[in-house]
């Protein structure tokens, strides 16, 4: 009676190593991890125009500054939301129902995270064109100076955040 035998597996089994590796071997599986790494630079890209026009509100001296913490902050931030996605995606039981046209139409977790961010984002380039058009006194001016470094990277940690769950 061989090893095997002795650990419950039939003739020609590998085990438990060999069933939970199967997956590298799927070209699914790369097709699917190259898909979300071509969508995670393009989806990238926004967040590194958003740093740089955050950065840009600062005096020159700290603008270098500001895009490098920008940047941590957006790795640290997304490396802490894939850790959480799971708790995130089980967000699907309804929290509220709200009758519309005789329907009712229930609000889950996901959904109002999703919204709130989709909304903040808006209501975030709205603002930022509009400053860059008309400036805060209704013309065209150049805001620099006027921001503080923490009011920028708290903005950035915002933005890192919201653009982390889209």
């Amino acid at each position: 009676m061989g090893w095997g035998r002795h650990c419950g597996l039939r003739k020609g089994e590998w085990g438990l190593g060999w069933r939970t590796m199967e997956w590298i071997a799927d070209p699914q599986i790369w097709l699917s991890l190259f898909t979300l790494t071509a969508l995670e630079v393009v989806l990238g890209i926004d967040n590194i125009i958003f740093i740089s026009i955050l950065a840009g509100k600062l005096p020159a001296e700290q603008q270098d500054k500001a895009r490098q913490v920008g940047l941590m902050l957006a790795l640290v931030t997304r490396i802490l939301l894939l850790m959480s996605i799971s708790w995130l995606m089980g967000l699907t039981k309804p929290w509220f129902t709200v009758p519309v046209l005789n329907h009712a139409v229930s609000g889950k977790g996901k959904d109002l995270i999703l919204l709130i961010g989709g909304l903040f984002l808006i209501g975030k380039s709205v603002f930022e064109i509009h400053e860059k058009l008309e400036g805060e006194d209704g013309h065209a001016t150049a805001s620099l100076g006027r921001v503080t470094f923490r009011a920028v990277v708290i903005q950035i940690l915002l933005l890192d955040i919201v653009f982390s769950l889209d």
